[in-house]
């Protein structure tokens, strides 16, 4: 018989950035604590089909599921909540619905009728939720609508998700608030009048809220609760108090505490109790961690951090499994193109490369390669990274003067770094590079195999170009371990150096897998790494070499 599934769908007012997405991630973490299938869904409502061609700078990174899907960013929180993996159908944007409701109506699909966003634009979006919903058999979907209520392309997704409730039935769908609450310093008053006037006017769109999430940067207490109960007309039970939280991980908590998950459960009729034993701890290990390591994150979007969310939380998991708190010192590559790498790298435990697009700010990355190199400092290499590890072993070992990659310098004589034959005729940018989850054979007595204990690892892939077959046998040569290939060992996957603590550097994105309770083997162990010389006291005599003493 066709399971009936319930649907949560969450939305945001007065402001972005508030933690819709974060709201949504705890939300599916304490159903699936209750041993409820739980799927995820975001809707965006920018008319990119996907986030794939985007500027980081404009909206974060992107994040690739195993299927090659490019999505949001708010879906790697998803992930790292729940500890599943999401595929192509979690995340729909504005988009990919007029795209498909187009094609339709090219192949004749509507019969000519005159194509409206009611009901043509908002039966996509819904078919498209209870497609999600049907394969992945679930019991509960909760649904992220992505920007604030009031900009003028949400509406399709907010009437789509209003006509829904009226078709499943009020049991069956329940809607979630977050809405900014602000503190007024002169007057030293938390403000309920925001979140009045976006419940209103959502509410003026067809949705009354069953619950209302009040972000602010303090509790809330009784008496604004009943404010905010009596004026937006949601029982007192379903306000609930979110202030801002020293980690991510501490939300679901929190919100478990202050009630949310129960309220939702009644209104759905779902009666199993939750087990938040894993979790609480997880936020027992995150509070323990108290040893500092201080990593640098060398790239060139290091003014908006989103752009390397899943890094950072990835080198967060690694401090969480070693007991220490991973302080990030964050280094333009622009900047340490002009500057003394052993001035600005001192005091670093470790150095992790992160990936990007485009010849700006590389020349820097390969200075923060070569002080990994040389200083024997714990080195991480995303992607770009390994990229960036090539071409400086390249020029620095080999030899090989020049030695770039032919993304950066089209006209180099050494082109370590090349584009893949099946890229050279792709014209489209979308969808269009190595995308998604790939097999890598791992070789035995490297230390990626140590790290994976596997030998054969899929990772997720997001790029064109690769390490250039023809340089493979001057740089193992000169010492560059190839260890890992892809299964007909024609793709580098993973490099590392041998007789140094930690250089290991993959063609991939392993941040894209790591989870708080199970970190990513390669941040975990360069963690550790990282740890070790900082016990070893290396970073501090780093540190005391780089001071110049006047003579």
């Amino acid at each position: 018989m066709k399971k009936t599934p319930k649907y949560i769908f969450v939305t945001g007012g007065v402001a972005s950035g508030l933690g819709k997405g974060i709201t949504t991630a705890s939300l599916g973490r304490l159903f699936k604590s209750r041993g409820v299938h739980v799927a995820l869904q975001k809707l965006d409502p920018y008319v990119n089909v996907d986030p794939g061609t985007m500027n980081p700078f404009e909206h974060g990174e992107v994040f690739v599921l195993d299927d090659g899907a490019e999505t949001d960013l708010d879906l790697g929180h998803y992930e790292r909540f729940t500890d599943e993996n999401l595929h192509r159908g979690s995340n729909l944007t504005t988009g990919a619905v007029y795209s498909a409701v187009i094609s339709k109506e090219r192949r004749g699909d509507y019969l000519g009728k005159t194509v409206q966003v009611i009901p043509h634009i908002t039966d996509e979006i819904k078919e498209r939720v209870r497609s999600h919903a049907e394969a992945e058999n679930a019991d509960l979907v909760i649904v992220e609508v992505g920007g604030t209520v009031g900009d003028i392309e949400s509406l399709p997704f907010i009437e789509a998700i209003r006509q829904l409730r009226n078709e499943v039935g009020r049991d069956h769908c329940a809607f979630v608030h977050v809405s900014l609450m602000p503190f007024i310093g002169p007057s030293g008053e938390l403000k309920t009048k925001p979140t009045q006037h976006s419940v209103k006017e959502l509410r003026s769109l067809g949705i009354q809220p069953d619950a209302i999430v009040c972000r602010s940067d303090r509790p809330i207490g009784r008496h604004l609760k009943e404010k905010v109960s009596l004026l937006c007309d949601v029982p007192i039970s379903g306000v609930i108090s979110a202030p801002d939280a020293e980690s991510i991980y501490t939300v679901p908590l929190v919100l478990h505490r202050e009630g949310l998950d129960r309220e939702l459960a009644q209104h759905l009729g779902i009666g199993a109790e939750p087990d938040l034993s894993e979790w609480n701890a997880l936020v027992e290990r995150i509070d323990a961690a108290a040893d500092p390591v201080r990593v640098a994150i060398v790239g060139k979007y290091v003014n908006l951090r989103d752009a390397y969310l899943s890094v950072i939380e990835a080198l967060h998991h690694g401090g969480f499994h070693h007991g220490v708190d991973v302080d990030l010192a964050w280094v333009s590559s622009d900047d340490l193109d002009q500057a003394d790498a052993s001035v600005v790298l001192a005091g670093i435990d470790g150095i992790v490369v992160p990936g990007g697009f485009g010849w700006r700010g590389v020349e820097g990355k390969l200075e923060a390669v070569r002080y990994a190199r040389e200083e024997g400092v714990p080195y991480l290499g995303l992607c770009l990274g390994l990229q960036c590890a090539v071409i400086e072993f390249a020029r620095d070992v080999c030899g090989l003067e020049g030695a770039n990659s032919s993304e950066f310098d089209p006209g180099t004589l050494h082109p370590v770094i090349d584009l893949l034959p099946e890229q050279k005729n792709v014209t489209d940018l979308g969808g269009s590079m190595r995308l998604g989850a790939q097999p890598c054979h791992v070789a035995p007595g490297t230390m990626a195999a140590a790290a994976y204990g596997e030998q054969v690892v899929y990772e997720r892939h997001r790029h064109r170009y690769e390490v250039n077959p023809a340089y493979h046998d001057v740089l193992t040569q000169h010492g560059l371990v190839f260890s890992g290939l892809s299964p007909d060992g024609r793709l580098v996957e993973i490099i590392e150096l041998r007789d140094h603590p930690f250089f290991v550097a993959g063609q991939f994105h392993p941040e894209l897998k790591s989870r708080p309770t199970r970190p990513h083997p390669l941040f975990r162990d360069f963690v550790g790494a990282a740890r070790g010389r900082r016990a070893r006291g290396d970073t501090a005599d780093a540190a005391a070499r780089s001071v110049v003493i006047p003579g």
